[in-house]
C-alpha cells in the first residue's frame, strides 16, 4: 500500500505544520463548497477559523492557489476558483493520458497484478462511503484508486503532477456525484470491473473501459 495517494486533510495530524493543517482544512471547504465559487476568502478568515495567526495563513493561502482552489487578489486576499468545462475536460483529458499510458506501462512489464491487490482495498473504502452516504469520502478514495493506478507507470514527474492535481481531480468527483446522485452507483460498479480486469490481468479491456469511466462519468452529454 505504499504506492497510495492522499489527499492533503487525510495526511494531515495534530503533528502537522500548522499551515499545513489550515492549507487542508481550507481545502475541504473549497471542496465541499462550503467556501464558495467566485467568494472571497481572506487571511484573516482563515487565521480566525483554526484560531492562529496570519502568517501560517499566509502560507496555507500559497497552498490553496498551488493547487489551484484560489487565485490570489494583491491586497485583498483571494478568490474561490470556479471549476470551468473546459478546465473539468482538460484536467480529465490529462489524467485518462497518465491512466492509459501507466496500463501500457504494465502491460510490457509486470501485468496488472501489482496493483490489483490495492484496488480491491480502495474499492472497499468507496463502498464504505457509498454505503455511509459520504460523497467527500467517495470522491477521496476515487482519487487514491485512480492516482494508484497512474502510479504503478513509474513516472516520478507524473507523480509529482499528480500530488499537487489531486485536491483538483477530487473537487470534479465530488461536484460530479452531487450534480448526479445517481453516479455513485455507476462509478463504483465500473470501479469493481477495473478492479476485476485488473486481477484477471486484462490490459486491453482495463485501458478500455479506463477512458469509457472518464468520459461517461464526467462528459454524460457527449
Amino acid at each position: 500500500m505504499d504506492d497510495l495517494l492522499t489527499l492533503p486533510w487525510e495526511r494531515t495530524d495534530d503533528s502537522s505544520p500548522l499551515a499545513v493543517r489550515m492549507a487542508a482544512w481550507a481545502a475541504r471547504e473549497v471542496i465541499e463548497a462550503r467556501f464558495e465559487p467566485g467568494a472571497l476568502l481572506t487571511e484573516a478568515d482563515l487565521a480566525e477559523a483554526q484560531k492562529a495567526s496570519r502568517t501560517p495563513a499566509r502560507e496555507a493561502m500559497l497552498q490553496l492557489e498551488r493547487w489551484r482552489l484560489v487565485r490570489l487578489v494583491p491586497k485583498k486576499g483571494a478568490i474561490v476558483t470556479t471549476v470551468t468545462s473546459r478546465e473539468r475536460r482538460d484536467l480529465l483529458a490529462v489524467r485518462a493520458m497518465f491512466e492509459v499510458d501507466a496500463v501500457h506501462t504494465l502491460t510490457a512489464a509486470d501485468g496488472l497484478a501489482p496493483v490489483a491487490a490495492d484496488l480491491r482495498t480502495l474499492l472497499d473504502r468507496q463502498l464504505t462511503a457509498l454505503k455511509a452516504g459520504s460523497s467527500l469520502d467517495f470522491a477521496s478514495a476515487d482519487y487514491a484508486f485512480h492516482a494508484r493506478i497512474i502510479r504503478a507507470g513509474g513516472n516520478t514527474v507524473v507523480d509529482e503532477m499528480l500530488t499537487t492535481m489531486g485536491p483538483r481531480l477530487a473537487r470534479l468527483t465530488y461536484q460530479a456525484v452531487i450534480d448526479q446522485p445517481s453516479s455513485l452507483t455507476t462509478l463504483f460498479d465500473e470501479h469493481a470491473e477495473l478492479t476485476d480486469l485488473a486481477e484477471r490481468g486484462d490490459a486491453s479491456a482495463f485501458g478500455s473501459l479506463v477512458r469509457h469511466h472518464i468520459d461517461a462519468t464526467h462528459f454524460p452529454e457527449s
